[in-house]
């Protein structure tokens, strides 16, 4: 994740605030709406890094046959990121 959890709660905080006194949204408890808004804020904000581990794990299962068809481990790394990112209907 390119955030710190610190930074995101920080956002996550002010972002609610903001609705708050843009009466977007109403609540009397700010606190645990800011912590429910921090957590889906990481959730998304780590799906990169679940994608770029799934990627190295199937990546690490046909390594042999890479090596032996001489695919380049980056090549390979950016198409199957490509595969799930579509496949998970993501946006990067």
């Amino acid at each position: 994740m390119i955030f710190s959890k610190d930074y995101v709660g920080y956002l996550a905080r002010q972002t609610v605030k903001h609705l708050v006194a843009e009466k977007m949204i109403h609540t009397d408890k700010v606190g645990p709406v800011s912590e429910k808004v921090a957590t889906a804020m990481v959730d998304e904000l780590s799906l990169e890094d679940r994608i770029n581990d799934e990627v190295r794990a199937i990546l690490e299962a046909i390594q042999e046959d890479m090596r032996k068809g001489g695919v380049s481990y980056p090549e390979m790394f950016k198409k199957v990121k490509i595969k799930l990112v579509n496949q998970y209907k993501a946006v990067l």
